[in-house]
């Protein structure tokens, strides 16, 4: 019985949080500060392209490059696989698992940050999303250390999922400072977010070195379409 309760609770909070969400991105006007703006190409973390190698059909371009509408059905998908990969992974440090400071995996049960957002991504690719419309994000958190969200691109603009918290938030709400995403057009290559800036600081997201592949985006990714 007290499991039942435990898992009814859970599931009338979601609901009450969805509700919610649903009403914040529905009345939400979008403009162009809601959609992020690239400066160039930048490196790719060491790990991603260590996890690449690995696991390259996580990493070729499916479906159009095309921000995803924002649909109810879309966003309920967001706010459920957000939510529900926070609960079942536990947060761990690479070096306490593997022995190094950055590898990148698709999480079973525990992971750092970067493995948070693999899984949403591999998550909602499943359910239709193009990976145009998911991008992995390098940003610098409110402590100033390196942190590794989802950027969901639509056409209100661009969403992140956290592993730090339960609800979606546009980019320009979360308060962070971003450094650099994947591509649109091709998820191997990366872009800077930072102005006059084409190269990620070397520690981001656990990250202690970059590789040499870069990419660029081929049309602005701050206007919607």
């Amino acid at each position: 019985m007290r499991a039942f309760l435990a898992v009814l609770g859970w599931a009338l909070g979601s609901a009450a949080v969805l509700a919610e969400t649903r009403t914040t991105f529905r009345n939400f006007i979008p403009d162009a500060s809601a959609f992020m703006r690239s400066y160039g190409t930048a490196a790719a973390p060491h790990g991603f392209v260590d996890f690449c190698r690995r696991h390259a059909e996580h990493c070729r371009p499916h479906g159009t490059p095309g921000r995803m509408p924002l649909t109810a059905e879309r966003l309920d998908q967001l706010e459920a696989v957000n939510r529900w990969v926070n609960e079942v992974i536990s947060p761990t440090k690479d070096r306490d698992v593997y022995g190094i400071d950055e590898f990148w995996v698709l999480p079973v049960d525990k992971g750092d940050c970067e493995d948070y957002a693999l899984l949403k991504r591999k998550l909602l690719i499943a359910q239709g999303w193009p990976t145009g419309a998911l991008l992995l994000t390098v940003v610098r958190d409110e402590h100033g250390e390196g942190h590794a969200v989802l950027t969901a691109r639509t056409n209100l603009g661009d969403v992140i999922l956290d592993n730090k918290i339960a609800e979606l938030r546009f980019w320009q709400e979360t308060h962070y400072d971003f450094v650099s995403r994947q591509s649109y057009v091709d998820p191997q290559h990366w872009v800077s977010l930072e102005a006059g800036s084409g190269q990620p600081p070397s520690q981001l997201a656990g990250v202690e070195g970059a590789s040499d592949d870069s990419g660029i985006d081929m049309t602005s990714p701050w206007l919607p379409h």
